[in-house]
């Protein structure tokens, strides 16, 4: 799997969730087309006068989730930028998406406005396997994203976190070691350890 590979497999899926948050701070989401995918980015578009546009524009942020029949889920957050020559993308969009001329036919197509993210954090979850997969990715700028769980030398190998562990995706080792591949970020072994060893991954402090 790569970067290139999890924008596609949302644009394959093509109806996806899109989150943003409102003037009062609170999270709101909806399904939206996943209008083209091209150099690591995804582009897409919305209606001027849609609560939608106003979040992207004026919170510049939005997260992108979609899953497949397979159980593949794709999860994209990043800054949200708003494409200059307007007309010129929603023409791309509606050549590459021709259903969309049913919904906006003529010249109605203007009222839209075309968004891309070309920046932001990736992550790859599969459920369909045994064990699960799990990857992490960044395109444009952003820095690739840490999280899940780590086991510290804190660690006294009593081996507790293996056997809770729901994947059996952590290994014997000084200290024991979480195949973060694997890692459901459940956070049992967190909960089993007897010394507090494990930690969210990236809260270690010097």
């Amino acid at each position: 799997m790569t970067a290139k590979a999890c924008l596609q497999l949302l644009r394959t899926v093509k109806d996806a969730a899109f989150a943003t948050v409102d003037g009062a701070g609170r999270p709101q989401v909806r399904v939206i087309d996943v209008m083209l995918v091209e150099d690591e980015a995804l582009y897409f578009c919305t209606a001027r006068g849609k609560e939608f546009c106003e979040q992207l524009i004026s919170g510049g942020y939005a997260a992108v989730t979609a899953m497949n029949k397979a159980f593949q889920t794709v999860r994209l957050s990043g800054p949200v930028e708003k494409l200059d020559e307007q007309k010129r993308w929603i023409d791309r969009i509606f050549e590459a998406n021709p259903v969309m001329n049913g919904v906006y036919p003529g010249e109605s197509r203007y009222i839209l406005e075309p968004f891309c993210i070309r920046s932001g954090q990736l992550e790859f979850f599969d459920l369909g396997k045994s064990p699960i997969e799990r990857a992490y990715f960044s395109i444009g700028t952003a820095a690739p994203a840490e999280k899940g769980y780590e086991i510290t030398d804190a660690c006294v190998g009593c081996g507790r976190c293996a056997k809770q562990c729901p994947q059996q995706c952590i290994d014997v080792g000084k200290p024991y070691k979480i195949r973060q591949s694997h890692c459901l970020h459940c956070g049992l072994c967190g909960e089993s350890c007897p010394v507090r060893a494990v930690v969210r991954r990236g809260a270690r402090t010097c």
